[in-house]
C-alpha cells in the first residue's frame, strides 16, 4: 500500500501532467477536438477555473495591501505638513502682533526720542497680595528706581526694585500704589489707589464736583513721578454719600494687564 504523502504527490503530479497535456493539445487549433481531450479538459478545467480565482484574489489581496500601506505612509506625511504649516502660520501671526505692538510704540516714543526703554516682560507675581511684574531691562540700560513704565494705552507702574540686567515693576493696580492725577475734562484732581484687584479707584474727589461716568482720568504729573496727561482708566461708576466728604469712583484701567507683553521705561526721572 501507498503511504498518504505517495498518494498526495502522485496525485499531484497526474494534476500537472494531465493539465500540461490539456494545454499542450488545446494549443492546436489544427487539430480536431478528440474524446480524450474533451475528458482531459472536463478534469483540469474546474482546476484551472480555481487557480486563476485564486491567483487573482491574490493579486487583489496584494494590491489592497500595498494601496492601504501607501496611504497610511502619505496620511502620516501629509499630517507632518499640516503640523508644519501650522507653526508656520503660528509664527506668522505671532510676528504681526508684535509688530503691531511696536508699531504703536514706535508712534508713542516718536515725540521724545532717547527718553524711552523697551522691555519685556518675563515674569509675574503669583501671589494675590501683589501685583508686580519682571522686565528684562535694568541698571545697565539706564534704569533706576522710580522709573515710571507704561505703553501707549496708558500707565503701567513705576520701577521699585533695580539690578544691573531686570527691574520689578509695581503696578498701579497694587494696594500699594497711588498716581496723582485729575479727571481729563473738568480738571478734578484726586488719586488713584490700586486695590489687588482688576479696577482702581479715584479717591479725594470733592463730593461737590460734578464727575462723570465714561470720563477718562489721566496723571496730572505733580507727584514729579508720570509725566502730566498719560492715561490711566475710564470713570465706571462715581457714588455720592451725603455723609461723606469725598466721592466713590471706580475706574476701569486703560491697560490690559493680562496681555501685557511689552513695555516702555521712561528715562528722564526728576
Amino acid at each position: 500500500m501507498f503511504s498518504r504523502r505517495t498518494l498526495i504527490f502522485l496525485g499531484v503530479a497526474f494534476f500537472i501532467v494531465v493539465n500540461f497535456t490539456m494545454i499542450t493539445m488545446t494549443s492546436r487549433q489544427s487539430l480536431p477536438v478528440s474524446g480524450l481531450e474533451r475528458i482531459a479538459i472536463s478534469l483540469t478545467a474546474p482546476f484551472q477555473l480555481l487557480m486563476t480565482r485564486t491567483i487573482g484574489f491574490t493579486e487583489s489581496i496584494w494590491r489592497t495591501y500595498f494601496m492601504t500601506v501607501l496611504a497610511v505612509e502619505e496620511n502620516v506625511e501629509l499630517k507632518l505638513r499640516l503640523s508644519q504649516a501650522m507653526e508656520i502660520k503660528n509664527r506668522y501671526e505671532e510676528l504681526e502682533q508684535e509688530n503691531f505692538r511696536l508699531k504703536k510704540f514706535v508712534n508713542f516714543t516718536s515725540a521724545s526720542p532717547n527718553t524711552y526703554v523697551a522691555a519685556q516682560v518675563i515674569a509675574r507675581d503669583p501671589s494675590p497680595w501683589f501685583k508686580t511684574i519682571m522686565i528684562d531691562k535694568g541698571e545697565s540700560a539706564g534704569l533706576v528706581k522710580g522709573s515710571p513704565v507704561l505703553v501707549s494705552e496708558g500707565i503701567v507702574g513705576q520701577i521699585i526694585k533695580v539690578s544691573e540686567n531686570y527691574s520689578r515693576v509695581l503696578l498701579i493696580t497694587d494696594r500699594n500704589s497711588s498716581v496723582d492725577a485729575l479727571v481729563q475734562n473738568s480738571r478734578v484732581r484726586g488719586m488713584v489707589k490700586g486695590n489687588n484687584e482688576e479696577k482702581c479707584t479715584f479717591v479725594y474727589a470733592l463730593r461737590k464736583d460734578e464727575i462723570k461716568t465714561g470720563e477718562m482720568i489721566v496723571s496730572s504729573g505733580l507727584d514729579q513721578v508720570f509725566p502730566k496727561g498719560l492715561k490711566i482708566g475710564r470713570i465706571l461708576d462715581v457714588e455720592k454719600t451725603q455723609s461723606q466728604l469725598f466721592q466713590d469712583i471706580t475706574i476701569e484701567t486703560s491697560v490690559d494687564f493680562d496681555k501685557l507683553e511689552d513695555v516702555l521705561v521712561f528715562k528722564n526721572v526728576k
